[in-house]
C-alpha cells in the first residue's frame, strides 16, 4: 500500500516540478511598488546597508553594474563602449548598431536582447548571480526619425530592470513613445533609473521628462545626451530633482545611501 502512495506522490511530483519551475520569478521592485510607503524589515535594511553596487558611465546608453556578488553588467551594450574587463551580463536594444550586436564577444556567458523572434515579445525574467533581471517591452519606430510617422514595431524595445542589493535599477533604452498606466504598473517601484535625454532620436524632452517625473526615483542617470544642454531637461523635470555633477565616471551606491531628494547624477569622466 505504502509503495502505492509513494510511487503515486512521485508522479504527482514529476508533473509539478516543470510547472513550478515555469512559475515567473518574483520582483522584489513591484512587491515595494505595491507595500506600504516605507515599510522594511530590519533583516532587509541590515542586508542593505552592507551591500553596494558600482555604476559606471561607459558612454551613449551603455552603463556598467557591478554588483556585491562579483556579477558584471552592461546595458544596452554594442561593444563600442568597454570600461574594464568583459561583462557577465550583458542588455541590447536593437533600435541602431551602437546599442545592440549581434556578434558579442563569445566568452560573455549571458547575452539578453530586448526583441523577441517572430514577432513575439522578448521575456525576461531571470536570476544571474545575485541580480533578478526582468523587461518591460515597449514600441519602437520602424525606421530612424521622427517624420517616419504611426509606423512602429510592437514589443521592438525592452525596458530593463535590475534588482539587486535591495535596489531596483531600471534603463529605459531607446524609448520612442509616453508610457501608460499599465508600463508604469509593471516596472513598478525604481531606486535608479537611467533615461535617455537626447530629445530627437528617442523621445521629445517634454515626453521623457514627465516620464521621470512620474516614475520619481532616487536617482536618475541620463543617457544618450549628444549636444542636449542639461539646463533644458533640468527645467522640465522641475525643482523637486537635485543635480549632482561628478568629474568621475562612476559611483557606488546602497539602499541607504540613496539620497532624500530625487536627484540628477552627471559622471562627466566618460
Amino acid at each position: 500500500m505504502w509503495r502505492l502512495v509513494s510511487a503515486a506522490l512521485a508522479l504527482f511530483g514529476a508533473f509539478l516540478s516543470p510547472a513550478l519551475a515555469q512559475q515567473p520569478q518574483r520582483s522584489e521592485c513591484l512587491a515595494m511598488a505595491n507595500a506600504a510607503p516605507r515599510i522594511m524589515s530590519a533583516a532587509f535594511r541590515q542586508a542593505a546597508a552592507a551591500a553596494e553596487v558600482q555604476i559606471t558611465y561607459a558612454g551613449h546608453s551603455t552603463y556598467f553594474i557591478d554588483t556585491p556578488g562579483g556579477l558584471r553588467i552592461a546595458t544596452d551594450y554594442s561593444g563600442a563602449y568597454q570600461v574594464g574587463r568583459l561583462p557577465d551580463v550583458v542588455t541590447m536594444n536593437r533600435a541602431h548598431s551602437t546599442h545592440y550586436s549581434l556578434f558579442p564577444d563569445k566568452r560573455i556567458p549571458h547575452v539578453l536582447h530586448g526583441w523577441g523572434e517572430d514577432g513575439k515579445p522578448a521575456i525576461v525574467s531571470e536570476r544571474i548571480g545575485d541580480t533578478f533581471i526582468r523587461n518591460v517591452t515597449t514600441d519602437i519606430r520602424r525606421y530612424f526619425g521622427d517624420d517616419a510617422g504611426t509606423d512602429m514595431i510592437r514589443d521592438g524595445n525592452s525596458i530593463f530592470i535590475f534588482e539587486v542589493a535591495g535596489l531596483c535599477i531600471g534603463h529605459l533604452g531607446y524609448l520612442h513613445h509616453k508610457l501608460d498606466d499599465s508600463h508604469f504598473a509593471q516596472i513598478g517601484r525604481l531606486d535608479i533609473v537611467m533615461v535617455p535625454i537626447d530629445g530627437t532620436y528617442t523621445m521629445s524632452l517634454d515626453g521623457v521628462s514627465e516620464i521621470t517625473k512620474r516614475l520619481r526615483a532616487s536617482v536618475v542617470l541620463p543617457m544618450h545626451r549628444f549636444a542636449t544642454p542639461l539646463d533644458d531637461f533640468m527645467r522640465r523635470i522641475g525643482q523637486q530633482f537635485e543635480i549632482d555633477r561628478r568629474i568621475d565616471r562612476s559611483f557606488r551606491m546602497s539602499r541607504d545611501a540613496l539620497p532624500s531628494a530625487p536627484t540628477v547624477i552627471i559622471l562627466d569622466g566618460v
